[in-house]
């Protein structure tokens, strides 16, 4: 079992199991799936009631706090159990276009260059760090979502705002990688 589990599962049975969630969820108790509304459910427990925005009974989504913190633990759980030497398979084509854009470091299943501590604690690591979370925060709450509810829940339950929101993470992504990723580092 711990073989079954210390590996990377393959995109044919991860991508289905985490698709069944929609079904499950929406059967077991009418709930959506989204992981951004949650940090609103946060704050509303630690902020006194008298921001407007935090004033509502959290309690009753209760379920998707559990479910924040159950992604959280499990990627630690996952971290420990994964083989810390492995690296993920990159196809050379794609390693030259990464090459191309000044990532050349393959090994783990990160890029040491971006996710390691010295990236983070450096210059650009805090322009990543503080600008990205603005706009990715500042984005999930303009959409209405962040891009599990929207891209997974909503695309399942054929949301037309969703495809909208989908495709502009998307677009955001494309113009990240090959128009401002390469500029920083």
């Amino acid at each position: 079992m711990r073989e079954i589990l210390s590996a990377p599962w393959p995109w044919y049975i991860a991508g289905p199991l985490i698709g069944l969630l929609v079904p499950i969820l929406l059967l077991i108790g009418n709930k959506r799936l989204g992981v951004s509304s949650s940090l609103r459910h946060f704050c509303a427990m630690c902020v006194p009631s008298k921001i407007p925005f935090f004033s509502y009974d959290w309690k009753t989504q209760l379920w998707n706090v559990y479910f924040v913190l159950g992604i959280f633990f499990g990627g630690l759980t996952g971290s420990t159990l994964l083989n810390s030497e492995a690296s993920v398979a990159i196809s050379d084509a794609t390693k030259q276009d990464l090459v191309a854009i000044g990532i050349n470091d393959f090994e783990g299943y990160a890029p040491g260059q971006l996710f390691s501590l010295d990236a983070v604690s450096s210059v650009t690591g805090l322009v990543f760090v503080v600008l990205g979370g603005f706009l990715v925060g500042f984005g999930t709450r303009y959409a209405g979502g962040c891009t599990s509810g929207h891209s997974i829940f909503g695309l399942a339950t054929l949301s037309k705002v969703s495809l909208v929101a989908t495709i502009c993470f998307f677009i955001g992504g494309i113009i990240t990688t090959h128009f401002i990723l390469p500029y920083l580092l």
